[in-house]
């Protein structure tokens, strides 16, 4: 397996790709901090993003633009430089493969500045995803371009960053029902959706992905469960698409279904943040709903992140102890466990911790402002280089209806067992 990843074991600065995605998630957390939280990554218009060819020179008529993609380029970079060579592989092709890789993450971020596409609720990492994609299955990719495509590398690093995003106090301070609904509805939806997906023969790699991605966060919780389980990649690309892709018609059908029904704007909002997997399309569900319906769509979308850590840490010991041998019948000791177990998980848990109560809740909030724009950066790398990685032929050799059907079985009962929740929590009891 070491050969495989390229690792060698005599170089003293290895210390494999898991722990180096953890050293340079904490690197870049205390560099922000040094520099004052001023580092951000580019904006492409801002909050409005742009809709014609005046926005488009106005966009680009920005000097602030062209410096921000250019310290971008260069902190991810250096990061990522260090990050190969403290995961012990060769640096070989990987600056140059890396900097056309960086540059394909800018163009997906204007792509999805169109504020046709964001007001779709559209993310960055769907872009990313097609176009990493299309040059893939259009070109045959040269070894040094593959050699920049270090999509586990880029997800293991954004991952332990993003945990420090996810603040325990928010949550706490925000009410405990949010908190209670979310614990009930991931319990529930996730045991269901893995346990229809294995009814329809879905293999326990594919359920556990879908699992998540339908119970816990969306796109967030496919990426750390695929890493926590080293999960298929291919596999990882394809929930990924649907999740995006359903949650548009829920984020505009939703909120009219509330008000047919009749749902005060408090039970509509934690029924719509508990059941929309992507944040911005949960953001943008809310506001439709009004400012209460927001704030608890928003309420109980935060109170599903702070348990993606928890989950994350419990797939992963459950994956590194099911993960025996060939017979089955090996037991498997705590030191196989360990050495098993996906230490960016640490990283991401340890990473909320921190923000959580031991920074200065100021610090802790203009740090992870910064901290949440890395992370969906090094998503956006990591997901260019899947689908650079990735040939239609393989996807199109997937048994893609069956995780398709239970994904959709999935959510329905996620929508139909939340709003019950919601209402019991919001309405009965609140």
């Amino acid at each position: 397996m070491a050969a495989e990843n390229g690792i060698s074991a005599r170089k003293p600065w290895n210390m494999g790709e898991d722990w180096a995605s953890v050293a340079i998630g904490f690197t870049l957390i205390v560099f922000v901090i040094a520099a004052g939280y001023t580092i951000t990554t580019p904006s492409f218009g801002g909050k409005a993003g742009w809709n014609d060819y005046t926005g488009i020179v106005n966009v680009f008529n920005s000097r602030s633009l062209f410096i921000s993609l250019l310290s971008t380029l260069l902190i991810f970079g250096v990061a990522s430089i260090l990050g190969v060579v403290l995961s012990g592989k060769r640096l070989k092709n990987f600056i140059t493969g890396f900097i056309v890789v960086c540059l394909l993450a800018f163009l997906a971020q204007f792509l999805s500045s169109f504020t046709g596409f964001k007001n779709l609720g559209l993310e960055t990492v769907i872009f990313s995803l097609a176009l990493g994609l299309l040059i893939g299955n259009l070109v045959k990719l040269p070894g040094w371009l593959k050699a920049g495509a270090q999509s586990e590398f880029y997800v293991k690093t954004g991952l332990v960053l993003l945990g420090s995003t996810i603040l325990f106090g928010d949550i706490l301070s925000a009410g405990s029902f949010g908190l209670i609904q979310a614990v009930i509805v991931v319990v529930a939806v996730w045991y269901f959706t893995f346990w229809i997906a294995r009814k329809m023969k879905v293999d326990d790699e594919f359920a556990t992905m879908l699992a998540s991605g339908v119970s816990i966060c969306g796109v967030s919780a496919a990426i750390a469960t695929a890493g926590a389980i080293n999960g298929d990649k291919k596999k990882l690309s394809f929930i990924i698409s649907i999740v995006l892709i359903v949650a548009i018609p829920m984020m505009v059908l939703m909120p009219a279904l509330a008000k047919w029904i009749g749902l005060s704007e408090m039970v509509t909002g934690a029924w719509m943040g508990g059941t929309i997997d992507t944040t911005g399309a949960v953001v943008a569900a809310g506001t439709i709903a009004g400012e209460t319906g927001l704030k608890y769509a928003t309420i109980v979308k935060f109170s599903q992140n702070v348990l993606l850590g928890v989950a994350a840490f419990l797939i992963s010991v459950y994956w590194a102890y099911r993960s025996k041998g060939e017979n089955g019948r090996e037991r498997v000791s705590l030191r196989v466990i360990w050495e098993r177990f996906p230490k960016f998980v640490l990283g991401f848990i340890i990473a909320s911790l921190v923000f959580s109560f031991l920074l200065e809740p100021e610090t802790a909030k203009s740090t992870g402002k910064v901290m949440k724009s890395f992370a969906n950066f090094w998503f956006n790398l990591a997901f260019i280089s899947i689908g650079l990685e990735t040939r239609f032929a393989d996807l199109k050799a997937m048994d893609s209806k069956k995780p398709l059907y239970a994904f959709l079985i999935g959510q329905t009962f996620n929508i139909i067992f939340t709003l019950i929740i919601a209402y019991l929590l919001f309405h009965v009891l609140s």
